[in-house]
């Protein structure tokens, strides 16, 4: 995910709080289906009703070439189906890739480079037109025009020829890169392994697009939908989003979405505190409402814990995500291990979680990948530190660097409150690392020229805060951005910040890509990992887990550890 707070890409932390937002890492880690899977008003969940949304942030770009998603979305997964989509269950399990559109995962040739898909039969349109290869195809080849850019990069990098395609309206002929040798058969012909390809062909770019009815910009507005659901209003760029039942989607096809609503009004622009306090008191329309983007925050957790029955209407999840101090060792004294490993002891997350908005906010992290098994977690902790640092055994480090009498560095963090790169954070690192002799000077950015300066290879500085989000649940798009060397941006948004360019590296990342197994995949991404946390490049500080209210009358509450947050083509409210 390359960043959460610039998406709806990897669900995310945009919320204001990050206590909350940029990932809640669970305070003690809590089981989503202990406050979810069936939770809400008593009874069978049951068809009929309007679900209310209450966001944030709007909707923004609501087409399926232009959106970042991951699994399919989450509103857009109502009227967006996609090749393969996340399974909708709790936890665990649905951090798994399974089919949509299609009959399976795909079959991969021999070395991966080259994918085959089968739609399923019966598949149609809003208007019970049949939905067909050659609708795909189109769908992604209208995601590589300028014009509608925004969706993921992963289709322009990994298809031959997609990096310099412009997208149909300017290239007629298409890319001969995507074929459709029958009305339900695509295949891809990638430029590289790619075993994950079933989880790229979750996002929304795999959408169908009937190339008769796509008005370019103006698409959004209107969209044809492949989903349960179809558009039938979009106001101000997705600040109300109104969608009612599509006739012509089937059940039997689709095995994913429950389609429980009658209609489902998104409503967004909203202040955070108001959304918390109308899906707190749910009143009238608001007893059947939830929120994808809004999280509660430590005063309001402090309320919900001593009320029962709201307590009750909390959804507890977590999204693959961490929080963490970058280095650039082209920047003294960062240069030397030894300074990098001192601070990594010196460091006490005890103090960075309650920052963080406390112990059900935030879970301590000494390892890059989050835990779960999907990423292929593999537990390590190379600077035992305890839960309040280590500052005798910084110091002798720092000792043997040559800085006995301590040292002075500045760490840039963000003037953003989100609590997860802002000054609280950079304060409680301050306060640690005093104790172990090391002075630190505190550089705040505003937001804009916080994300420039730290994604800029050539401002970047020595010491700062930083986080990363998945694309999906796997250590692929979580590890290869930041520690490829071959994905290291000179004169543009860098993600690589210690510059690691380790041909050991870098030919493991090529390995694990031709796994096609993905179970075997991961648990190589976690050895890779572990091997790269040797070289303290980053210092892991908490992973995140998402609080969330949603109204009394809500029913089938499904979290998974996809996405972290409440599922809305589960819910029922009646």
């Amino acid at each position: 995910m390359r960043q959460p707070s610039v998406i709806s890409r990897r669900v995310a932390a945009s919320t204001a709080l990050l206590a909350l937002v940029a990932g809640l890492a669970a305070c003690g880690p809590e089981d989503s289906k202990s406050a979810a899977a069936g939770s809400g008003a008593a009874g069978e969940p049951k068809k009929g009703g309007t679900l209310t949304v209450l966001n944030s942030n709007p909707q923004q770009d609501f087409d399926p070439a232009r959106l970042y998603t991951s699994g399919g979305g989450n509103v857009p997964s109502l009227v967006f189906r996609t090749l393969t989509t996340r399974n909708r269950e709790d936890g665990a399990e649905g951090a798994k890739v399974v089919p949509d559109l299609a009959t399976d995962l795909g079959t991969p040739s021999e070395n991966a480079t080259v994918w085959t898909y089968t739609l399923k039969e019966g598949l149609t349109y809003e208007d019970g037109t049949a939905i067909t290869s050659a609708d795909i195809k189109y769908g992604i080849e209208r995601s590589f025009a300028a014009e509608l850019s925004g969706g993921a990069p992963y289709l322009r990098d990994w298809l031959i020829g997609g990096a310099d395609y412009q997208g149909p309206y300017k290239d007629e002929k298409g890319l001969d890169s995507i074929e459709t040798p029958d009305d339900r058969t695509i295949v891809f012909h990638l430029n590289k392994p790619e075993g994950e390809f079933p989880y790229l062909a979750t996002q929304t770019q795999t959408t169908p697009v009937p190339q008769a009815k796509d008005t370019g910009t103006k698409y959004e507005e209107h969209p044809v939908s492949s989903g349960p659901y179809k558009v039938v209003s979009n106001e101000n760029d997705g600040e109300r989003l109104v969608l009612e039942r599509n006739p012509h989607w089937s059940a039997a096809t689709d095995e994913e979405r429950k389609a429980y609503p009658d209609r489902i009004d998104v409503r967004s622009g909203l202040d955070a505190a108001v959304i918390n306090q109308r899906l707190s008191a749910s009143q009238g329309a608001d007893a059947a409402a939830v929120t994808t983007d809004t999280n509660l925050g430590p005063a309001e957790l402090a309320k919900v814990g001593n009320d029962k029955k709201l307590a009750a209407r909390v959804g507890t999840g977590h999204f693959g995500y961490t929080n963490y101090i970058a280095f650039n060792p082209k920047v003294k004294p960062f240069d030397d291990p030894k300074v990098r490993q001192a601070i990594s002891y010196a460091i006490d997350r005890t103090s960075v979680v309650n920052a963080a908005g406390g112990s059900s906010l935030a879970e301590p992290a000494t390892t890059f990948l989050p835990e779960r098994n999907s990423f292929g977690h593999v537990p390590y902790d190379h600077f035992p530190a305890g839960r309040t640092g280590d500052p005798v055994k910084a110091k002798e480090l720092l000792k043997e660097a040559g800085h006995g009498k301590g040292l002075t560095v500045t760490l840039t963090h963000s003037n953003d409150k989100d609590f997860e790169t802002s000054p609280e954070i950079a304060t409680a690192i301050q306060a640690a690392l005093k104790k172990a002799g090391i002075t630190v000077e505190l550089q705040g950015l505003e937001s804009n020229d916080y994300s420039d300066t730290i994604r800029s290879a050539k401002k970047e500085p020595g010491f700062f805060l930083s986080h990363w989000g998945a694309d999906w649940p796997s250590g692929g798009p979580f590890l290869a951005p930041i520690f490829d060397g071959r994905q290291i941006v000179r004169d543009g948004a860098n993600f690589n910040s210690g510059f690691l360019n380790d041909p050991e590296v870098n030919r493991e990342i090529d390995e694990i890509n031709k796994i096609t197994d993905l179970e075997a995949a991961a648990a190589r991404w976690g050895a890779l990992d572990k091997k790269i946390g040797e070289q303290a490049l980053t210092v892991p500080l908490f992973h995140p887990v998402y609080k969330r209210l949603y109204g009394e009358d809500v029913k089938n509450v499904v979290i998974s550890d996809w996405t972290g947050v409440l599922d809305v083509s589960q819910i029922a409210v009646k």
